[in-house]
């Protein structure tokens, strides 16, 4: 968008702010993850916000998944981006409670894979680490290297039929798609 678009306003707050807020109640913590000394916009939580940097900067979604799980204090851990303003509370849940005995859970539509709209457990991290190090920054490296639990459209339509949970925002024209579907709420 050629700013900095989680400070971009939908339904009264930022896009950020609708993030934490969907999330807040599922979570022990949140833990925002930021590249370089990027200024966050001012959050409404009831819970206290750690903000931690990449520890492998320039490497994309791995090293803000590496970054964030390496800073928690949970084993399972919910990853959701900065740019969805849809994520859908039961879905999530429904997420976190599938997680057990795998160390990766995410929603998968035929070929289409959401990484940062799922559920990674600690045991990710030594991977992700070496997948970085190798100069690997796909997440998708991470399926061949941990036990994955894919959520499929089967499971995934019984809580967001319409997959508005997975609408992330990258150009205007998303944003203002997305202001319509609130408009139309």
């Amino acid at each position: 968008m050629g700013h900095d678009k989680i400070s971009e306003n939908l339904r009264n707050s930022s896009l950020l702010q609708n993030v934490v807020s969907s999330v807040e109640s599922l979570v022990s913590e949140i833990i925002i993850v930021v590249a370089g000394k990027r200024i966050l916009p001012r959050l409404e939580t009831i819970r206290e916000i750690k903000t931690v940097s990449d520890v492998y900067p320039g490497n994309g979604s791995l090293g803000g998944i590496h970054a964030g799980l390496s800073a928690s204090g949970s084993f399972y851990n919910l990853v959701v981006a900065a740019d969805m303003p849809f994520l859908n509370r039961s879905l999530l849940q429904y997420i976190f409670d599938i997680s057990e005995s795998f160390d990766f859970v995410l929603p998968r539509i035929e070929t289409f894979f959401e990484p940062l709209h799922a559920v990674y457990s600690k045991n990710c991290i030594a991977p992700a680490e070496s997948l970085i190090r190798q100069g690997r920054k796909p997440i998708v490296g991470l399926f061949d290297h941990v036990k994955v639990r894919y959520v499929d459209r089967e499971e995934i339509d019984r809580f967001d039929p319409k997959h508005l949970s997975f609408f992330n925002i990258n150009t205007k024209e998303d944003l203002d798609r997305a202001r319509q579907i609130v408009a139309v709420d």
